[in-house]
């Protein structure tokens, strides 16, 4: 049960988080806007970049979606040329996904202006508070 003398500081927090990912996002979706993408596409990109030669079925389990959820966006930057998907090497039943050097750069792109940010944002409030804020955003993961 919640303390209901808590909902001032919580609405508070929950204001906080959608302002912060508002200023997180904004950039890399003016890119994205740019090139017919959207954030879905993003998080895509961003997995796979860190996972190379990641398999549709990881990125699902990454992602949390469905089949249906990922197909048109993974097909949308396949067809874009910013993602190439092989048949995997020890079972010709898994497809493994690696960026293009489109998507590389794109990836990069997007992520930069996010290190950025968080760089900015980090040095400023100190690294205290930046490992607290990494134990709020674990703990909120693990849910």
């Amino acid at each position: 049960m919640v303390d209901q003398n808590r909902d001032p500081a919580l609405d508070e927090a929950l204001e906080l988080f959608f302002y912060g990912f508002r200023a997180f996002t904004a950039l890399p979706d003016q890119v994205l806007a740019q090139r017919g993408l959207q954030r879905v596409h993003h998080r895509v990109l961003y997995f796979v970049g860190r996972h190379p030669r990641l398999s549709v079925n990881s990125l699902l389990g990454i992602l949390a979606v469905s089949k249906q959820a990922l197909n048109a966006p993974l097909r949308q930057l396949v067809e874009r040329g910013l993602i190439a998907v092989e048949v995997a090497s020890h079972d010709r039943r898994v497809r493994e996904l690696t960026l293009t050097e489109d998507g590389s750069q794109l990836e990069a792109a997007l992520s930069a202006a996010q290190h950025a940010l968080m760089g900015k944002v980090f040095a400023e409030v100190g690294p205290q508070a930046e490992q607290q804020w990494k134990t709020v955003m674990r703990a909120l993961a693990a849910r």
